[in-house]
């Protein structure tokens, strides 16, 4: 049974001060708590994207990606859909899309946010030039693409529930949690000289932290961008958390423009 079961035995349930106690450990036994059923469609709107694929006739899809490669470049030119630039990012080919199985959307949608909330931008950019170092270089966008695939497994996996039900938002926990791994990942790489024949080991520790402790990979993000001078803005709503106006700014010239 081991000294936990034995010490539930030996609280006395009918002890009127006692039942709040047995009650929380009771609750730490059972597992996570359940989702709110208001913030069951989020989820499943998140699921939803995560099994949407990269289509060429979506205009918005293709302004999404025009946009992530602005972001991360400092360009104000934009470029064309398939070619040896997005290897730059950090993708395995001229085809990002093919990169996106098992992320779908979702995958594309959180390096968005990642480049787009300016809390974010900063440090985005900070790990995209470590993924260009001369030594310790790691394909950006590859390696994001991992870090959603661990996000979602997390979610699936009930481990988010307590967090999303605390912030009353899913997508919101999400788009943080990705940060705040990536924040980890970088952290790691650094401090132990990581290549990239040490990828595996770092996801492998990575997706350990964000099932087992997502709350204080979210507090490691909140402290970092304190420190930093850009103090996180209280949780907003779960649409807001995806800003579709910026992708879609005309004033930004694309390549083959008349």
């Amino acid at each position: 049974m081991g000294n936990f079961g034995l010490f539930l035995l030996q609280v006395k349930v009918w002890a009127p001060g006692r039942r709040g106690i047995l009650a929380a450990l009771l609750r730490c036994l059972c597992g996570p708590p359940r989702l709110r059923p208001q913030l069951r469609g989020e989820q499943e709107l998140a699921l939803a994207m995560a099994q949407c694929a990269l289509d060429d006739s979506e205009w918005v899809h293709m302004r999404i990606l025009q946009t992530i490669y602005q972001q991360l470049t400092c360009s104000r030119l934009g470029c064309p859909r398939y070619g040896a630039h997005w290897e730059e990012l950090g993708f395995q080919g001229a085809d990002p899309g093919t990169d996106l199985r098992g992320t779908g959307m979702l995958g594309l949608m959180q390096i968005l946010f990642f480049v787009l909330d300016s809390r974010m931008l900063p440090l985005a950019r900070e790990i995209f030039h470590l993924s260009q170092h001369q030594t310790q270089n790691f394909p950006f966008c590859i390696m994001s693409v991992n870090i959603t695939r661990i996000v979602i497994q997390a979610l699936q996996e009930e481990r988010l529930f307590r967090e999303c039900n605390r912030r009353q938002q899913v997508i919101g926990v999400l788009n943080d949690l990705y940060a705040a791994a990536f924040l980890r990942l970088s952290c790691l790489w650094k401090r132990q000289h990581g290549t990239i024949a040490d990828a595996g080991f770092f996801l492998k520790e990575l997706e350990l932290s964000t099932k087992e402790k997502p709350r204080q990979l979210l507090k490691s993000l909140e402290a970092y961008l304190s420190h930093g001078l850009q103090p996180l803005s209280p949780p907003s709503s779960p649409s807001s958390q995806i800003h579709f106006i910026s992708i879609c700014d005309p004033g930004v010239e694309l390549e083959g423009d008349s």
